[in-house]
């Protein structure tokens, strides 16, 4: 296969702008390696990028490529590539975005070997919301003298944030829709609804233990009033800006970045020994990328939204991609009713 297809755009603005263009196999340098995308992730941050809502934060070219997370198969190495062969199986992130395509072209260190158990679908959508999720909770120094409430539990980076933070011990406390309740109590999470008396809540269902620390996965750090009412001070409360700032770090990690390489390979062998659970709620064939972000949009995903470049099933079956994700399975009467509220 010599020819494929790319997202790109050409303006900011939503997605009416994104376009499937055409692409030729691409040769590496020498430093590089060329990487067939099996699946990639889509990340919020993406859209917001593309809506130009970045701006300030993030200096873009046009026209631009669209996509951060992926898993393939290497096709092509540079010259000075020695630790990677043909046919390897490898997850990473595309410095520059690109990875909703057919092929993508990176720096050796912006991949890592896909761990032999985990699927394709959990390795191309872990870079961007696993390093978020394991900087954050790193940062915490939690331990199992700690309480830690987590906003959007059940999103995309809350659901890792979660787990993580169980894994040093800590009693966690998920803030979420009813209908994500017990999905976060398979994961080991208490779970508390949003709303009016939610702090009364999170108190009744800490049992005593004091809260010691939050993270706030929401816009708008809504929830900083009911931090300080729950005790937590200023530095073991992660504000909203402070999670898009980490976003934005890993979004522009540069190939040879360290740090996001020792992260990815953590988080991957957390989930090949079934620490973290990894939750897929819409899994959607490339040609339908739109409706997989307009999906994204409506921030009522359960865990992680994915295309695939090359699925078995190529559309003929789009009314089940759009309605039949795990998350909807719940009320299939209100499936096509946008939900206002974050997971």
């Amino acid at each position: 296969m010599r020819h494929g297809n790319a997202v790109q755009y050409d303006r900011y603005g939503d997605f009416d702008v994104v376009q499937l263009v055409d692409i030729e196999r691409p040769k590496p340098g020498p430093g590089e390696v060329v990487v067939e995308v099996s699946v990639a992730g889509l990340n919020h941050i993406e859209r917001f990028l593309r809506e130009g809502k970045l701006k300030d934060f993030v200096d873009l070219d046009f026209p631009a490529r669209q996509g951060v997370d992926f898993a393939g198969v290497v096709v092509a190495r540079g010259s000075e590539v020695r630790d990677l062969h043909v046919n390897d199986e490898v997850m990473g992130h595309a410095p520059h975005g690109g990875s909703h395509a057919t092929w993508v072209t990176v720096p050796r260190g912006a991949v890592v070997k896909k761990p032999s158990s985990m699927t394709f679908e959990v390795a191309g959508s872990l870079y961007l919301a696993g390093c978020t999720a394991l900087s954050i909770v790193r940062s915490l120094k939690l331990g199992p003298d700690d309480t830690v409430v987590i906003s959007a539990a059940a999103g995309g980076v809350g659901h890792i944030e979660c787990q993580l933070a169980k894994e040093t011990g800590a009693t966690v406390i998920g803030l979420g829709s009813p209908r994500n309740h017990d999905a976060l109590r398979q994961i080991g999470v208490l779970p508390v609804s949003y709303g009016e008396g939610e702090l009364d809540r999170i108190r009744e269902i800490a049992d005593g233990r004091p809260v010691t620390a939050f993270i706030d996965n929401r816009e708008h750090n809504e929830n900083v009033a009911l931090a300080a009412d729950l005790g937590v001070g200023d530095k073991r409360f992660v504000t909203s800006e402070q999670r898009r700032d980490l976003e934005i770090r890993f979004l522009r990690a540069p190939g040879d970045d360290q740090e996001a390489s020792e992260m990815l390979t953590r988080l991957g062998d957390l989930v090949q020994r079934h620490k973290v659970q990894f939750i897929i709620s819409g899994y959607y064939p490339f040609e339908y990328i739109v409706d997989a972000y307009e999906d994204l949009a409506e921030m009522h995903s359960r865990g992680k939204v994915v295309v695939g470049m090359q699925p078995v099933e190529t559309g003929s079956r789009l009314h089940w991609y759009k309605s039949e994700k795990s998350r909807d399975l719940h009320d299939p009467v209100e499936r096509a009713v946008p939900h206002p509220e974050a997971s």
